[in-house]
């Protein structure tokens, strides 16, 4: 079939027709899933949370500076806070850490790494009665101490873990 003949099949109102009945088909499929009203809900649910966004603790470049940003209030260590994290990255574009508490009333999670250039990597708003755990791949620019931040009932608590990294992430 030459080109002329592919293009005036695709555009031929049979043609038009199969796609219609695809679409409706998977539409139908997808409803009783609630998918319609995903996108519509995403981008809502995606404005909301720019407006809380910590834009300020992102941006500073020592951990002091973020954690000042984030909180205002030092955060005082806690073993009720659970930093997953591994002693040696070998990659350092890609180290997976979790942070999980068993602390009451938790309203969000915060992941420093010091010796990046800009230390506040995550910082994650829990809904009230969800679980208090977060995970995420994360670069490190080099070897660093790692922080966990667990905002809980006005206070800030934290765990901590040294990661060696042995191959750079953030341009290294």
């Amino acid at each position: 079939m030459e080109n002329n003949d592919h293009d005036r099949h695709a555009r031929s109102p049979r043609a038009r027709t199969r796609r219609t009945i695809v679409k409706a088909a998977a539409a139908a499929a997808l409803a009783p899933l609630g998918v319609t009203a995903v996108a519509p809900l995403r981008r809502a649910q995606a404005a909301a949370d720019a407006s809380a966004w910590p834009k300020n603790a992102f941006a500073q470049k020592t951990e002091a500076d973020a954690i000042k940003a984030l909180y205002g209030r030092t955060p005082e260590p806690s073993d009720k806070v659970t930093l997953d994290a591994p002693e040696i990255a070998e990659n350092g574009a890609v180290v997976p850490i979790s942070v999980s508490t068993s602390l009451p009333n938790v309203n969000s999670i915060a992941i420093i790494i010091s010796g990046n250039p800009f230390p506040l990597a995550a910082n994650y708003r829990i809904p009230a009665g969800t679980s208090a755990t977060v995970a995420n791949r994360l670069k490190m620019a080099k070897t660093s101490k790692v922080l966990a931040l667990v905002e809980s009932g006005g206070k800030v608590f934290s765990a901590s873990k040294e990661v060696k990294v042995t191959v750079g992430g953030c341009g290294g």
